[in-house]
């Protein structure tokens, strides 16, 4: 039995997290401030023995001996983290800081879930994980993006300093069971404003490009990167590779939920990134990593889940 700590347990990909590993037979540590999060994405464990939940905000330090860490938190959709950019690059900077701080204390292995974000509006296509990014640092997604990246780098000068046990994985757009239902995010987006046969929002002409991983797909790439040989840091890139356009997405959303939704038009946000899709060469040659779920199955899923909400 290992003991675990995650933080942002108690948002959509924490709780799925937590879950998986409990399930694997191991003690969890669960921190969270409710910020975005919520305890019922949770309640399942609540009562177990193994499991402990803290109220805790990272960017504050704390002192939990841990075999491993999962630094999750950080708010990931942009009216979440747009609302209080400040307070954004802070849980990054902070975040991080505080959980290697903790990993160096006990000799802990860490994981920072970092993002697609890093690369930015990208100029290659996919994106691949030596590739650099275009972000642009003044504007409104850089508490995001930019403070997704400065995480990594303090991952780093930790394992160059301290020989701090890494991993970085670049989470790309992923979906499923305890997603927020008012997150704000395209899938979300969409499949409540299907089902509630609501006109449905695209930014810009749709032409834009996503890759869309169900969160089962993605919790296998997390854990299979954490238990790789200590020599392995990452980054890797986590999600799927198959594009779709968010047009296409869409329909398929109607479709699958037999909506009377229309399709409206409006403009595309600032530095809204045109294209995006993961290269996982590394992750199937380091991880033996590949998505099984596709995008239709994942989606009924999530559409269940979503009705079930919104009851």
């Amino acid at each position: 039995m290992k003991t675990i700590l995650i933080t942002g347990a108690a948002g959509f990909l924490g709780s799925n997290l937590a879950k998986r590993l409990y399930k694997e037979g191991n003690k969890i540590i669960c921190l969270d401030n409710f910020y975005t999060g919520n305890f019922d994405n949770l309640k399942e464990l609540s009562n177990k023995p193994n499991f402990e939940f803290t109220e805790h905000d990272v960017i504050n330090p704390y002192d939990f001996k841990v075999d491993e860490i999962y630094n999750l938190a950080c708010p990931a959709s942009p009216p979440h983290y747009q609302k209080d950019p400040i307070y954004t690059s802070k849980t990054s900077y902070f975040g991080i800081l505080n959980a290697l701080e903790c990993a160096k204390k006990y000799n802990a292995k860490i994981l920072q879930a970092s993002t697609s974000e890093v690369y930015g509006d990208a100029k290659v296509h996919p994106q691949n994980e030596m590739y650099f990014g275009n972000v642009n640092p003044c504007g409104i997604r850089a508490c995001y993006d930019e403070g997704k990246r400065a995480a990594e780098a303090l991952m780093f000068d930790y394992n160059r300093m301290f020989r701090t046990k890494i991993k970085v994985v670049r989470i790309f757009n992923t979906y499923g069971k305890n997603m927020d239902i008012n997150d704000g995010r395209v899938v979300s987006n969409f499949i409540t404003q299907a089902l509630q046969n609501k006109d449905i929002t695209i930014y810009g002409k749709g032409e834009q490009t996503r890759s869309f991983c169900y969160v089962e797909d993605l919790i296998n790439g997390i854990i299979s990167a954490m238990n790789t040989d200590d020599d392995f840091t990452g980054p890797v890139n986590i999600g799927n590779p198959c594009e779709i356009s968010i047009l296409e997405f869409a329909n398929l959303v109607i479709k699958l939920t037999n909506s009377k939704s229309k399709i409206i038009f409006q403009p595309l946000p600032s530095d809204d990134p045109i294209m995006r899709r993961p290269d996982i060469s590394l992750a199937k040659e380091k991880l033996n990593y590949e998505p099984k779920i596709n995008l239709e199955e994942g989606l009924k899923k999530t559409i269940k889940y979503f009705e079930e909400k919104l009851k």
